[in-house]
């Protein structure tokens, strides 16, 4: 029997993020995924050797690999759209959880619980938070990247994400803003320190 779970998933190469936003580069969920499974694991590393924390960072950055794998069938709702109330957030909550239910489906029977681990995470572990708070560092190197080319249309979506992140009051994002974010900012030739 073949079994449709990782071709679900090759397909998040073709969900574009910022639907509603002019990019100068679009990006789809499939990199947007990776880059925050990589700053999910900075964040884990940061918790644990900086500030003496105990994150799984293995945990967590599976979580963030999986964190958005409803799109496959959902699609990407932007940001505005999904948190304009209470309502909205809610239904597309649970319309997530229908995807998530069903992508499952396609796996045999002795994965899906372990999968769902992964795809329906505790929300109340450090792993999720670290994560979440690795999702709003990919929006706001997002926008530094398209302020970076010029382009304003995301001059107001930085000011919010920015602070967003610091209202979080996580050490690991503040260690890592004061340490990393900078250099997101520079040409190649500056990061290579060529004159």
């Amino acid at each position: 029997m073949s079994y449709n779970f990782f071709a679900f998933m090759d397909r998040m190469k073709y969900i574009k993020r910022w639907q509603l936003m002019r990019s100068v580069r679009e990006e789809n969920i499939m990199e947007h995924s990776e880059q925050v499974a990589m700053l999910t694991h900075a964040l884990a590393v940061i918790n644990n050797k900086v500030f003496g924390g105990s994150a799984d960072a293995g945990k967590a950055v599976i979580y963030a690999v999986y964190h958005e794998c409803s799109e496959v069938m959902t699609g990407d709702l932007p940001t505005p759209i999904k948190y304009f109330n209470n309502s909205i957030h809610g239904a597309y909550k649970e319309l997530e959880d229908r995807a998530c239910d069903k992508l499952l489906a396609t796996l045999p029977n002795e994965l899906q619980g372990e999968m769902e681990n992964f795809m329906k995470p505790d929300t109340a572990s450090v792993e999720y938070k670290l994560m979440k708070a690795a999702d709003r560092l990919a929006a706001y190197i997002k926008c530094l990247e398209e302020l970076r080319s010029g382009n304003g249309e995301f001059a107001k979506a930085e000011k919010s994400i920015k602070a967003d992140l610091l209202s979080r009051r996580m050490p690991e994002v503040d260690y890592f803003f004061e340490r990393f974010i900078s250099a997101f900012e520079l040409s190649l030739d500056e990061l290579e320190g060529i004159e």
